[in-house]
């Protein structure tokens, strides 16, 4: 099943706690601190790759969590790294924060990557925290927690040509005659639900890629009849061949749905009313010769140099693909150099290291990324961990602020959600 766009959760690895230990053997019974840090957890990393072509296994809104950080050891040991966790997903895969709409990344080429959630940070072991007035350390900090959020994939489908055009004009019909796609061919409307990728030989020595877009309509640009989703997946596409009855079948006049079609085009991307088009007139052989040759003057008066095309018959469809390459090689020449594929990128939060102090009703509480992590990793409940803050506190300018909002020892303090005492 063909799905295209997909919800999932991530969550970075939890960073590993240190510890509290002190060195102490037969020989050396006044031995230091030697406990040793927690590691980083791992990372949530996604990665295009070709051997995809749905976004089909997310469709659960499955939950994808990295490995979390080892905990600290005795005689400095530090844990192990939480192992990351890679997920694979197809080319043309654009990832956005489902919370707040933000493009993260457009994993457009083979083996692009984007880390989408870090792993939490360890803790450090009370041996880093010794020094020359504080020889005996009994205080070590937990590891954090990953980072965790909601995404939205949306895939669209990487092609070198897109085949547009209203319902059943035979658009399904000229991608299984030109290559080697099986796409489902009816008389009604609407035959084709999702989008159809076939490979198409030009000469045995030159091949492109096709997307066959199932049929747009008036409005497809504001979603009605899925045409929003559909239309993404021309947005990659260099050339457009852009199909029209010209039997007019359904009463509709060729002309006029080229430029209704357009107009969605435009609409939904200003670039794609840019792109090179092969307009092609399906349906000729149910049309007399002189019939024909009035609707391509008509077409050329409009500036449009019409291709008659009979999908059932064949007629004109090795014209089409060598008109279509031809185009497509054009485009690929304005290229100064192809993209080459960006190994791991990282989004996440910019961290700040600024704070702010607040008097509130029930007490004071100081706000800011770097002290709240500090506070929430820190083991309060260790002898020297409210001693080892205060200081903390003090260098950073904290207490200072705090005391000109008439702070005192023993008032109610929250470092974020954290619930501190700093009286000794």
């Amino acid at each position: 099943m063909f799905v295209d766009e997909a919800i999932v959760r991530v969550r970075g690895g939890r960073g590993g706690g240190g510890v509290i230990h002190f060195l102490a053997s037969r020989h050396n019974p006044l031995g230091g601190p030697d406990g040793g840090n927690g590691a980083a957890g791992g990372v949530v990393v996604l990665e295009a790759s070709s051997s995809m072509s749905t976004l089909y296994s997310f469709r659960n809104r499955p939950l994808f969590a990295a490995d979390p950080g080892g905990s600290g050891g005795a005689n400095n040991r530090a844990g192990a790294r939480g192992e990351d966790r890679i997920v694979h997903v197809p080319v043309g895969t654009v990832v956005r924060d489902e919370g707040t709409g933000e493009t993260l990344a457009d994993l457009a080429l083979p083996g692009d990557e984007v880390v989408v959630a870090r792993g939490g940070e360890g803790g450090r072991g009370n041996s880093s925290f010794a020094s020359s007035t504080r020889t005996t350390p009994r205080l070590c900090e937990r590891g954090l927690p990953g980072e965790a959020r909601t995404l939205k994939l949306e895939l669209r489908l990487i092609a070198d040509v897109g085949i547009i055009g209203y319902p059943n004009v035979g658009k399904s019909s000229l991608i299984s005659s030109i290559s080697g796609k099986r796409a489902k061919v009816a008389d009604y409307p609407f035959t084709t639900l999702v989008p159809n990728l076939g490979v198409v030989d030009v000469d045995g020595r030159h091949q492109f890629v096709a997307v066959d877009v199932p049929g747009l309509i008036d409005g497809a640009h504001e979603g009605r009849g899925l045409g929003d989703r559909f239309l993404r997946h021309v947005e990659r596409t260099r050339v457009l061949i852009h199909l029209v009855d010209l039997a007019a079948l359904d009463g509709r006049n060729p002309l006029e749905d080229l430029a209704r079609i357009n107009g969605e085009l435009a609409a939904f991307n200003p670039a794609l009313a840019q792109r090179p088009q092969i307009v092609a007139g399906n349906k000729c052989d149910l049309l007399q010769e002189d019939h024909i040759g009035a609707m391509r003057e008509t077409f050329a008066v409009a500036g449009v140099d019409l291709l008659p095309l009979s999908v059932a018959t064949m007629r004109g469809v090795r014209e089409l693909i060598q008109r279509a390459f031809r185009a497509l090689e054009e485009e690929r020449s304005k290229d100064i150099s192809a993209p080459s594929a960006t190994r791991r990128r990282v989004y996440g939060y910019e961290g700040e290291t600024g704070f702010e102090v607040t008097r509130v009703a029930d007490g004071f509480v100081i706000t800011g990324r770097s002290v709240e992590n500090a506070a929430r990793k820190l083991v309060l409940s260790t002898r020297d961990a409210p001693e080892y803050l205060a200081d903390r506190l003090e260098r950073m300018g904290a207490l200072k602020e705090l005391r000109r909002l008439g702070y005192h020892d023993g008032d109610p303090l929250r470092i974020g959600e954290v619930r501190v005492d700093l009286a000794p």
